[in-house]
């Protein structure tokens, strides 16, 4: 029974990125709401998602990439 370090690893880095989004739209948000009102918080949600389109766009970019050169390989 071995263990694969690289797949733990991976699976790590893809938590970690995920609760570090999570905090930030929830924390973020809820104390944009908490503090400005309910305008406010739907605002500062519609702009943290236009700013998290253009990282999508680049990662959904690299991940084809990575695809493609792994396929010619």
């Amino acid at each position: 029974m071995g263990r694969d370090l690289r797949e733990y690893t991976k699976n790590t880095k893809a938590r970690l990125l995920i609760g570090f989004i999570a905090l930030i739209f929830l924390v973020g948000d809820g104390l944009i709401l908490l503090f400005y009102g309910k305008e406010a918080g739907i605002f500062g949600l519609v702009c943290m998602l236009g700013a998290l389109v253009p990282v999508l766009l680049v990662i959904i970019f690299l991940v084809i990439a990575d695809k493609v050169v792994k396929k010619n390989q």
